[in-house]
């Protein structure tokens, strides 16, 4: 149905001061942070794990040398979605307008609404990350499990303990972080990055990655704040809004191809007048998917 005169009454008459609810802040691109973004040209897109090798064996001298065998593990599939939405306005009400707003404002409207759409695809990812079934990464599990399944290791976790965001806490994840192994059971070097959470945690997380002394120790003797000091997360943290649970935290490591997103099809507008009835037609469109390829990328935790 297209927008006509008797939607935009107070539009076409003089005196209006401002049109509002269209004029609020932004909060986009917050899975920027979150997700390395990589473009696509295909309806969808496969990652391959590769295994690798296990350690190198001592070779005794005159003996034949041991061969190893590497091979592929689960795949990460990405399929791409089609997003859209438009509106329309009649040629008359744009004839009648004295504000000349439907080009401006109602166009901001449909690019909030279009970047809205994606950061809460792109926290969906975190939000569902404690669920398996319909929301289960390529190896079959959770995106934040204590039983990832490998070759060679048995199962590694990166489901963190529910407990609050405390120093105890990070400390605790900033150490597993740095015994993560790869399908093989050799240790990756990993660490982490960066710490991701809800607007609840923000001042805790400011205290817990910027106080030069500790929230927990004894002031009195002068404890440092170790995760300060050794800069253990060099990122800092981010809030994003569209994280649904209050109390979960999320800690982003320096393992490539964890959290991804493709882009399709950037974001299209397009203007159009229909012959026939002489309305204006706007829409917007782009194609695009989140996923997760390695679940070293990140540890979760859903909070005490």
């Amino acid at each position: 149905m297209a927008i006509n005169r008797s939607n935009i009454a107070k539009e076409l008459l003089p005196g209006l001061n401002a049109i509002f609810g269209v004029e609020y802040g932004d909060v986009n691109d917050e899975q920027l942070s979150l997700f390395d973004v990589e473009n696509s040209d295909r309806s969808f897109e496969e990652e391959v794990l590769f295994t690798g090798f296990g350690s190198a064996p001592t070779k005794s001298e005159g003996s034949a040398v041991q061969f190893d065998t590497a091979q592929e593990s689960y795949t990460a599939r990405y399929n791409h979605e089609t997003v859209a939405l438009a509106f329309s306005v009649t040629e008359e009400a744009m004839e009648d307008n004295l504000y000349d707003t439907f080009s401006k404002v109602r166009s901001r409207g449909l690019a909030r609404a279009m970047a809205n759409t994606k950061q809460v695809k792109a926290a969906d990812i975190f939000n569902n990350g404690f669920a398996a079934g319909d929301f289960a990464i390529g190896d079959g599990e959770a995106f934040f499990s204590a039983a990832h399944p490998t070759i060679a290791a048995g199962t590694q976790s990166n489901l963190a303990a529910a407990a609050d965001l405390s120093e105890a806490a990070m400390e605790t994840i900033l150490t597993n972080i740095q015994l993560i192994q790869d399908d093989r059971g050799i240790l990756i070097g990993a660490g982490a990055k960066s710490l991701h959470i809800p607007p609840a945690l923000q001042f805790t997380a400011e205290k817990i990655l910027m106080s030069p002394g500790t929230t927990t120790g004894t002031f009195a003797k002068n404890d440092i704040n170790a995760i300060r000091s050794m800069g253990a997360v060099p990122g800092g943290y981010f809030v994003n809004r569209r994280f649904t649970d209050t109390n979960g935290y999320f800690v982003k490591t320096d393992v490539p191809n964890g959290a991804k997103m493709f882009v399709r099809t950037p974001l299209q507008t397009k203007m159009e007048e229909d012959f026939d009835t002489g309305n204006l037609r706007f829409k917007a469109r782009e194609r695009y998917s989140f996923g997760v390829s390695d679940w070293r990328g990140y540890f979760g935790s859903t909070g005490a």
